[in-house]
């Protein structure tokens, strides 16, 4: 764990990720969270996976636009594939200077999408994202929950077309987010457990009063 001034092995830098399923404003949330970290004097490096990198952006293209089937295992070690180069080229060496990394969607997501919606098993695919970002864990995990009905009337609005997990159907979305919320209740240190139904302002500013203490 990296640790930020609340503990934890790097006491300047400071790694925040946000999961939860499609729909639930992680994009807003990144956003106003980027901003007033700015405003309190921290540089962000704000990213996200998969396609934090070059590499990244190719296999973001396999993984949610690509046509045709993709077996599920190889869906998992494309996924790992990314968090290994992202990790190595991005993350660690922002946390190194001191900066915030914020970032949309990080081990968690493995282990909602693939160990559970993909039923390959939630305990293997933390390994294997644990062994290939070298064992890094966030500060800080902000989780945006939100029941699988309203999700996805979020993304009837603001969608034309619908990536390959988007597309799945609701019995795949109701395993993701109780593996989500499973993951939460098993580290309770780590994540933060939001009602994404409420206004994006108020959940702004519930994140914020968590992270205080950090900065």
């Amino acid at each position: 764990m990296t640790g930020g001034n609340a503990g934890g092995e790097n006491p300047s830098g400071l790694f925040i990720t946000l999961e939860g399923g499609d729909g639930s404003g992680k994009s807003t949330q990144a956003a106003l969270l980027e901003q007033w970290l700015t405003e309190q004097g921290r540089a962000v490096v704000r990213t996200r996976e998969p396609g934090g990198t070059p590499a990244g952006v190719e296999i973001r293209e396999i993984v949610l636009h690509h046509r045709g089937d993709i077996s599920p295992r190889a869906e998992a070690l494309l996924y790992a594939a990314d968090r290994a180069d992202h990790v190595a080229t991005v993350v660690r060496p922002a946390l190194s200077r001191g900066e915030v990394v914020l970032q949309d969607r990080y081990l968690d997501s493995s282990v909602a999408y693939q160990g559970a919606g993909r039923v390959l098993g939630g305990d293997e695919i933390r390994d294997l994202s644990l062994w290939a970002a070298e064992g890094l864990l966030p500060d800080l995990t902000i989780l945006l929950d939100l029941d699988e009905t309203t999700a996805r009337a979020r993304l009837d609005t603001s969608r034309t077309r619908y990536d390959r997990l988007e597309a799945e159907k609701a019995e795949f979305h109701a395993r993701v987010r109780a593996a989500y919320l499973d993951l939460a209740a098993a580290e309770p240190e780590r994540f933060l457990v939001i009602d994404a139904a409420r206004p994006a302002e108020q959940i702004a500013e519930e994140i914020r009063a968590r992270l205080t203490p950090y900065l």
